[in-house]
Parts: structure tokens; C-alpha cells; sequence
């Protein structure tokens, strides 16, 4: 979330392992209209590029729950676009790691019928 909020491209791709997914929401959407996610690095960045790196995102964590090698996250996310609108998502967001540290998953459970605009 860090690397993210300061727009930090190469320190959020650090993060994952070469064969990571990443599911931001989970099944089809735009941003993947097969909704097999986003596998491997070159994937990633390219969905960092098209929906995270344009915009100013900050996250609010509300709850928070560990279990083994992965984390819950309930929380919002405000997406600043350009122009000023921002969308906020509401939702369930899960990361898996390997045992060095690295995301393996990343999967997010929102619903595109419920974003809000401000």
C-alpha cells in the first residue's frame, strides 16, 4: 500500500514473485474482461500502468486478519482520476506471500455496481 500511495512503480512490482497473480476485482471487469487476472510480471505491470499508476490512490484498512502466510484486508480505496473524481471501493482485499516474502496473490473482492463517485 505504501509503494502505491507514493506512486512507486518499481518498489510495488518488487513485491511480487515472478509467477504472482494478481485479481483487482476477482472475475471479469474491465480491467480484465476474461477474468483470469493479471499472471506473471509483465501482466502486473501492465495493469499497473493502465489502472493504478494514472491516479492518486490512498488506502483506509478498517479490519485487518492474518491466518498463516496470507492477509485479509477490509477497507476502502480512494482512486483520484485525473479530472478530480474520485471512486471509492468498498471491499475484502487478500495477499498471499511465498515463504521469502513475496506476493504470490493478490486478490480483491469488490463489486463494480457498488463503486461510488465523489
Amino acid at each position: 500500500m505504501t509503494a502505491v500511495e507514493a506512486g512507486d512503480r518499481d518498489g510495488w512490482l518488487a513485491l511480487f514473485s515472478a509467477d504472482a497473480i494478481v485479481e483487482d476485482p476477482i472475475g471479469p471487469s474491465p480491467f480484465d474482461p476474461s477474468g483470469e487476472g493479471h499472471r506473471g510480471a509483465d501482466a502486473i505491470a501492465a495493469f499497473y500502468d493502465a489502472v493504478i499508476g494514472p491516479n492518486a490512490v490512498s488506502f483506509e484498512i478498517a479490519e485487518s486478519w492474518a491466518a498463516g502466510n496470507e492477509v485479509a484486508n477490509v477497507g476502502t480505496i480512494r482512486t483520484t482520476l485525473d479530472g478530480g473524481a474520485t471512486v471509492i471501493t468498498r471491499g475484502v482485499f487478500t495477499y498471499r506471500v511465498n515463504d521469502a516474502g513475496q506476493v504470490v496473490a493478490l486478490r480483491a473482492y469488490w463489486e463494480l455496481d457498488r463503486l461510488e463517485i465523489a
